[in-house]
């Protein structure tokens, strides 16, 4: 009966959301209902809310606020269309996917999904018409490549939220969902469209872009985009060292999320030459348009929350239990189903969290299960999703168009992800 209660309040969250009601609205009112008709006290119910919010904002909401200020001061200062300039300059127009998949997989880890296609997509239009080549043989790989960083690396919101959920190490989530994006982001991105997509006729110019003025040298911009992984990458490596050495504990310092984001903020200021009156309205600005995606984690939460205290997590893991799966693919699956229900990933991730985390065991990492849900969030975006309507629409597609490329390559995406996290599992 209990389950059958939770796939009606999911059935009422889809409705909901195809009537166009905010997604935390939604949330909320399906997180109180669902706990009402699982024979919660209405006085637990709302308690349930409040930890649920509490617990999954948490330490998070900063991660998220700097990272949101890290992205928007990289944007403003023009750092990451000067490595987009770079980049294509280096790899050359026989290349040039190579170059639009990795400038992506850069500027898509300190921009958020929406931010990085819109300051992309008219770079992409550029090179199309300098090169001859299909605007979609150019612009998938930057899309698969944004949407990889978005469903697997910190610190987007999603994998944050997961991370904090599940208690998993950031920093190790970093590390692993670095291993999982090269050859992910090269599969969906280079191959599958060279497969699917016809060139719309030979090269017939010179890549002659304008690269514009004052924009950032390209030290200064390579500094800037990369330095939050690489201060939580090392600071993850020198603190996970067993021998005890003086260092360690500004390994451990720079290992945490909060410090390392910060510390960029700090030095990308510094180094860019800001003036601090635009530089801190810039980040005022990144923290905005986060504002949203921040409440609907937290009513997210709070639906999480409600699961557990009910006792819906264990249902879940008991009916599982006898199935002999692994508890990463029922992961993975259980959110897969989620986001093709719903259409938001982030919203299918934090749904998902509340039934998958009685999961976590010898047999399936924190670390790996934010990986794992990551990839199902991923899975099949179609018309209920944003995602797949800012690519019908940019590109000019019809809605089979948009199945057989985008939906094809999210698809692919989060099937190989699974694949990769079963793999790491294993070593």
């Amino acid at each position: 009966m209990s389950l059958l209660i939770l796939l009606l309040g999911i059935s009422l969250l889809f409705i909901l959301i195809l009537k166009k009601v905010n997604p935390m609205i939604a949330l909320l009112a399906v997180a109180i209902l669902t706990g009402l008709f699982l024979g919660m006290p209405a006085s637990s119910v709302m308690s349930s809310i409040s930890s649920g919010i509490g617990s999954t904002l948490g330490g998070m909401v900063m991660v998220l606020a700097l990272g949101a200020m890290m992205g928007k001061l990289i944007e403003d200062s023009g750092s990451a269309r000067k490595i987009v300039f770079i980049l294509i300059k280096a790899f050359g127009k026989n290349n040039i996917q190579w170059a639009v998949l990795i400038t992506g997989l850069m500027v898509g880890i300190p921009l958020f999904y929406n931010a990085g296609f819109v300051v992309l997509i008219p770079l992409v239009f550029a090179i199309s018409a300098a090169t001859g080549l299909s605007k979609l043989y150019i612009g998938l790989p930057m899309a698969t490549a944004l949407s990889v960083t978005h469903g697997f690396l910190p610190p987007h919101p999603g994998p944050v939220a997961l991370a904090g959920i599940f208690h998993a190490d950031i920093g190790k989530t970093l590390i692993y969902g670095l291993i999982l994006t090269l050859p992910i982001a090269a599969i969906a991105g280079i191959f599958f469209p060279r497969l699917i997509i016809k060139k719309d006729q030979p090269i017939v110019a010179d890549l002659l872009i304008e690269e514009g003025s004052g924009l950032p040298s390209a030290s200064r911009s390579f500094i800037t985009a990369l330095l939050p992984v690489f201060l939580i990458v090392a600071g993850t490596i020198g603190n996970s060292i067993n021998v005890a050495f003086p260092a360690k504990s500004i390994f451990n310092f720079f290992s945490d999320p909060t410090a390392a984001l910060l510390i960029s903020i700090i030095i990308t200021v510094l180094v860019q030459q800001t003036n601090i009156e635009k530089a801190m309205a810039s980040c005022i600005e990144g923290v905005k348009s986060i504002a949203m995606i921040i409440l609907i984690i937290a009513a997210g939460g709070a639906f999480k929350q409600i699961l557990i205290d009910s006792g819906m997590g264990e249902t879940v893991k008991n009916l599982t239990g006898n199935l002999n799966l692994s508890p990463l693919f029922l992961a993975w699956l259980i959110t897969a189903s989620l986001r093709v229900t719903l259409g938001s990933a982030t919203v299918a991730a934090v749904t998902a969290s509340g039934m998958v985390l009685p999961l976590i065991g010898p047999n399936a990492s924190p670390e790996l299960m934010v990986l794992s849900v990551g990839a199902g969030s991923l899975m099949f975006s179609h018309v209920n999703d944003t995602g797949f309507w800012m690519f019908k629409e940019y590109f000019n597609l019809s809605l089979k168009e948009t199945f057989r490329t985008w939906t094809a390559m999210e698809s692919i995406v989060s099937i190989l992800g699974l694949i990769g996290v079963l793999i790491l599992n294993q070593v």
